[in-house]
């Protein structure tokens, strides 16, 4: 069998699969996010058990040998570890926070659109640039501690195989290159981390190979580590040619279409993510919050999961006037355009308004958001779906309907299957990626309902502009 493991926010999950790329086992642990004040960590001890236990489980549920194992995971944050790859304190999210001060000091004194200029990475609060200057400034024993500031994936690789590394695909953001495939000494200067270099992770190009040494997977099962999670699933949804697009409705509402074209004179937004396919990259667009703005309404709203659908059934489109701005996280947003300060806005409320279009204003707004950031990345083929928000047929029904287009829903453990088809690629395993990659459904757009969702997506972006202004003072 072929064991993908998926690093998740909120979840970490291993899936098993067969040659023919049929899921045979998925098991999965929660870990939590603390939050407060703005920041978000993980305990990294935590997150690494929870990986030890679901490998644990499923090679103990799945009889068999284990052919190869791929690994991928959340990207950004920082992961800081010693030589041995033990944490030298909590790990900082990439929905952290803390750094936002600094991003508005380099959105104005134009050190934000440089880096963008020379890597094609616009940073946000919560990527490595911004939190290790926070750091070096305001807590430096803890850089002095670490040996290395890691990505979520690396520190897991390091834990199960000894091997230090990255991948282009984590490095991308944001001291990469995207040209020359290495690390941006100028780029480093900028952000004021020269004298801490040394703390990035070699990277490896393409991604790095090692052999575990027991926990969790029999020793010595030749493993690869990354991509990370969004072109992860990208190869996993088979999302490989230009022009192509990927939509993953997870915590993050991650957008992501492939290209040749590495153009850096734009709008500095998102970031080109590198692949193992030198002149082949991924442009993407990941909005800061997906599913996780959906389950902040249910929650408070007292509404379950499985209510959802019926709820999205009894409201028209256009939630009887209810909006929602879907800027929920404490880091603002970061696609298709940077704002630390920009929160969510719920408008149109009434006391006639119910709890179903509250869900559906929600569904409504990320859809929205999902249209911006595709179109921002230059979406021009076909689309495929992935992510959590695919397990509820209306959401992907109104989908279709708010982005005027097909779906090529595809379930599962999608960035599981992704990190197997590059573990594969790099051990020289022939895998047959259409049968890994085939479609689950294809949802069609209702025309009505799509034209009217065009006309009230423009809505939304005057919407939005006006609470951009509102932003800044």
């Amino acid at each position: 069998m072929y064991v993908g493991i998926d690093v998740g926010t909120s979840m970490v999950k291993a899936a098993a699969f067969d040659d023919t790329g049929r899921e045979l086992a998925v098991e999965a642990r929660p870990v939590d996010l603390t939050i407060r004040g703005g920041f978000v960590e993980q305990d990294m001890e935590e997150v690494y058990a929870a990986v030890v236990a679901v490998l644990s489980a499923l090679t103990a549920a799945v009889p068999g040998p284990v052919e190869l194992a791929g690994l991928t995971g959340q990207g950004d944050g920082v992961w800081l570890v010693d030589a041995e790859g033990r944490p030298v304190r909590a790990a900082a999210s990439w929905m952290d926070g803390r750094a936002h001060e600094l991003v508005d000091q380099w959105l104005s004194d134009g050190t934000f659109e440089t880096v963008f200029r020379r890597t094609g990475s616009a940073m946000f609060p919560g990527c490595p640039g911004p939190l290790l200057a926070w750091l070096d400034r305001y807590e430096p024993t803890s850089l002095d501690a670490a040996t290395t500031a890691l990505y979520c994936k690396d520190m897991v690789f390091q834990r199960l195989t000894g091997v230090r590394a990255t991948d282009v695909s984590d490095a991308s953001m944001p001291f990469l290159d995207p040209r020359t495939r290495t690390y941006d000494n100028r780029v480093v200067e900028l952000l004021g981390l020269t004298h801490r270099r040394g703390l990035l992770a070699p990277v490896s190009d393409p991604v790095a190979t090692g052999r575990t040494r027991g926990a969790g997977l029999p020793s010595g099962t030749p493993i690869a580590g990354g991509p990370y999670d969004l072109p992860s699933c990208a190869l996993g949804a088979g999302v490989t040619a230009p022009g192509d697009g990927l939509l993953i409705v997870g915590t993050c509402l991650a957008s992501l279409v492939g290209t040749t074209d590495l153009d850096l004179t734009g709008e500095p937004a998102g970031l080109y993510i590198s692949t193992d396919r030198a002149g082949y990259w991924l442009r993407a667009m990941p909005a800061m919050v997906g599913t996780a703005a959906l389950d902040w309404v249910l929650s408070t709203t007292g509404v379950h999961h499985d209510e959802v659908d019926a709820l999205l059934d009894a409201t028209p489109p256009g939630a009887n006037g209810v909006r929602v701005l879907p800027y929920f996280a404490p880091s603002g947003e970061r696609a298709p355009f940077v704002e630390p300060r920009l929160r969510a806005e719920l408008t149109g409320v009434c006391l006639e308004s119910t709890r179903a279009d509250l869900i559906r204003a929600t569904c409504e707004g990320i859809g929205y958001a999902a249209r911006h950031c595709l179109e921002a990345a230059g979406l021009t083929g076909s689309l495929a779906v992935c992510g959590g928000g695919t397990r509820s047929p209306a959401w992907m029904r109104l989908l279709a309907d708010v982005l005027g287009r097909p779906l090529r829903v595809v379930e599962g453990e999608v960035g599981a299957r992704g990190a197997v088809l590059a573990a594969a690629a790099r051990y020289g395993v022939a895998l047959d990626t259409a049968a890994w990659t085939r479609p689950t459904a294809v949802v069609q757009p209702d025309p009505a309902r799509a034209a009217y969702y065009a006309k009230a997506y423009e809505d939304h972006l005057a919407h939005l502009t006006e609470a951009r202004r509102r932003a800044h003072h």
